[in-house]
């Protein structure tokens, strides 16, 4: 089966790099001539495309194969699968970006179901840098796809000797674990950007944890598939590391500093989803109700603090 990855920003072009190293694959981004002619992406410095790589600008003809890795963000996917004129029937679609698309209150294997209900959705989802992926660190993810063949034939097909995939057929929570633990990173960030301590920034992550089990659990996800890589492993990751952009999002918020609009901060508009799905569902979601309001500018980050100490107390 051939491979195309859609998407040349930075964990694109490192999916592209890792799957060369393995065998040919295609490359499709919307400008390619800087690729092309240096075979180096700048948001990947000192990482050159391996040989089997070839580029492709045209995109219909880039989805022409049997597997399109989706690696655009996430509130772009519903355009990006729109603009493709082909039913995409039976070929593999794996998303792989994180988040819940704010129009659609949906993550994304449902958002391909809807788009292209000919094709066949997986996600690839886990803990994960674009940069260690390109430089050939090991890696696990989860892949996740509700038909099992295709999920098993995805497995061996996408696995290299550092880039290991564990195979699930919970896609809604492994969705949902990788868009939600991005809510509780900027939690975090902001948690240590605003001196609260490593202590606050435990008791964040622990609870929620427990917000984003609760939210999957009600949405028909498998509690269990949050406590593997794509939810639990994902989490850690990413609340503790500077590499993260949700987090270094957040400790800008806690410092009261800008932060660059170019990077994409997928933690911000999920958090507003979540927060909508809180209300539609009467589900507590505090800590992810207090990160969209803080990203919002509705409240401060002193304001979010009392909100979230003065809650009942009650059992864990």
């Amino acid at each position: 089966m051939s491979v195309t990855v859609l998407g040349g920003g930075a964990f694109g072009t490192a999916l592209a790099v890792a799957l060369g190293r393995k065998g040919p694959v295609t490359l499709w981004a919307r400008d390619v001539s800087a690729l092309a002619e240096t075979r180096q992406s700048p948001r990947l410095p000192g990482v050159t495309l391996p040989d089997p790589v070839s580029l492709e600008a045209d995109l219909e003809t880039a989805a022409r194969h049997d597997t399109l890795l989706l690696a655009v963000p996430m509130q772009q996917l519903s355009s990006l699968l729109d603009v493709i004129d082909a039913p995409l029937t039976g070929q593999a679609l794996v998303a792989c970006c994180k988040g819940i698309d704010l129009s659609e209150t949906v993550g994304p294997c449902a958002l391909i179901a809807r788009h292209k209900p000919a094709a066949l959705p997986a996600i690839l989802t886990g803990p994960s840098f674009a940069a260690d992926i390109a430089r050939g660190l090991p890696t696990a993810l989860t892949l996740a796809c509700g038909d099992e063949a295709t999920g098993r034939a995805l497995q061996e097909q996408l696995s290299t000797p550092v880039l290991r995939l564990y195979r699930s057929d919970d896609t809604a929570g492994a969705e949902l674990g990788g868009a939600l633990k991005n809510v509780i990173a900027i939690a975090c960030g902001v948690c240590i950007g605003a001196g609260l301590g490593d202590s606050a920034r435990a008791a964040l992550m622990t609870r929620g944890f427990a917000e984003m089990v609760r939210l999957a659990a009600r949405l028909g996800a498998k509690p269990e598939t949050l406590m593997g890589l794509s939810g639990l492993g994902d989490l850690t990751l990413t609340c503790t590391s500077d590499l993260s952009r949700n987090y270094r999002f957040g400790l800008a918020l806690g410092r009261g500093e800008g932060f660059d609009p170019a990077v994409t901060v997928e933690g911000a508009a999920t958090a507003r989803a979540a927060a909508q799905l809180a209300r539609d569902l009467d589900l507590p979601l505090p800590v992810c109700t207090a990160v969209s309001d803080l990203t919002q500018g509705r409240l401060t980050v002193r304001q979010a603090m009392d909100t979230l100490l003065s809650r009942p107390l009650k059992d864990e």
